[in-house]
């Protein structure tokens, strides 16, 4: 009888750790997002980008507005486009301003373009192009900003569907960009199919993630200049001079892996086709918990003990639930490692 109970017991704790969070551990804080891409935050109220051209304001009590903004540009409709990237900027208290990266459509070509945005409250103001006509495709855009521990602009950009110009260093297709002090932006790595991710840890090491072609999708420690191998290598294929990743799904499954955050010297990855969060332990190359039962996860933010994260069921490729898109805020504390 008391194997029974062992077995009981292993039962029941692996499944609360490993599968969808119980209700009292979860709060959701905002529905009815629309294609949500972005969480940023200045440290009392949510912004979330979402694709169709809007930023979604969300206080901690749960009141949320969906405002505008103004861009110079119509945005692409093309698959995966339209306003993606969004981070404050360090000092968003007293400038009020913002990057944005978004996809447009000019003559009916889809081309990335990043911008600063001011602010007034109540909307958001294209105020000036940082960097234009980066030529993409029908997908793979990349889109994701970041801001650095010391400050510094950080973005991704996909192959645009075009894996010859990963390796191409007159191209930024597939390559992550960093903005330089005069402004302008220089390649910092290249190689890259559909970078989606960025995060730093606690000893200011770069980490991304990145869509392989069917699986292999790839979580990256990034050191400036080398080169990351797509499409000559992806996955656990190596070849001299070309960078392998850190973490692989392999080639029998996948993640789409998304937005990325670290918190407690752990890194969160968002995984849209995966429809779970990730959770690594880098130093040990492994992953070590799965948080399951949303649909897809498409980026996180971490603030003091809370997780907050997005779902992105409402993109057209996912299967929306009453009420979705949802923000949800997680105690962290809650899915310690065992």
């Amino acid at each position: 009888m008391k194997r029974y109970y062992y077995l009981f017991f292993v039962f029941i704790l692996f499944g609360c750790t490993q599968g969808h969070t119980e209700e009292n551990q979860v709060d959701i804080l905002a529905t009815g997002l629309a294609a949500p891409w972005s969480i940023t935050s200045d440290g009392t109220t949510i912004f979330i980008s979402e694709r169709a051209g809007t930023i979604t304001r969300v206080e901690q009590n749960g009141s949320m507005q969906r405002q505008p903004v103004q861009l110079s540009k119509p945005l692409s409709n093309a698959a995966e486009a339209g306003l993606l990237g969004f981070v404050l900027s360090p000092d968003f208290n007293s400038s009020h301003t913002a990057y944005a990266f978004y996809t447009a459509d000019l003559d009916g070509a889809p081309s990335s373009r990043i911008v600063t945005l001011s602010y007034d409250g109540a909307m958001w103001n294209e105020r000036e192009v940082l960097l234009d006509g980066i030529q993409s495709g029908p997908v793979h855009h990349g889109g994701r900003l970041a801001i650095s521990p010391e400050g510094v602009l950080f973005a991704t950009v996909g192959d645009g569907a075009r894996p010859e110009e990963a390796q191409n260093p007159s191209s930024f297709n597939g390559k992550i960009l960093t903005r330089q002090q005069d402004g302008t932006f220089r390649i910092f790595t290249m190689g890259h199919r559909n970078p989606q991710g960025l995060a730093w840890d606690a000893e200011g090491n770069l980490y991304s993630s990145e869509h392989g072609q069917s699986a292999n999708d790839e979580i990256n420690l990034i050191q400036e200049g080398l080169n990351y191998g797509w499409p000559l290598i992806e996955g656990t294929e190596t070849a001299p001079g070309l960078q392998p990743p850190l973490l692989t799904s392999g080639s029998n499954e996948t993640w789409a892996p998304s937005g990325m955050v670290f918190h407690h010297d752990l890194l969160y990855v968002a995984a849209l086709r995966g429809e779970r969060i990730l959770v690594m332990d880098v130093t040990k190359e492994e992953i070590v918990r799965s948080i399951e039962g949303y649909g897809r996860i498409r980026d996180l933010y971490s603030e003091g003990e809370y997780l907050y994260f997005i779902t992105n069921n409402t993109d057209g490729r996912g299967n929306p639930r009453k009420d979705d898109d949802k923000l949800y805020r997680l105690m962290l504390d809650s899915f310690s490692p065992l």
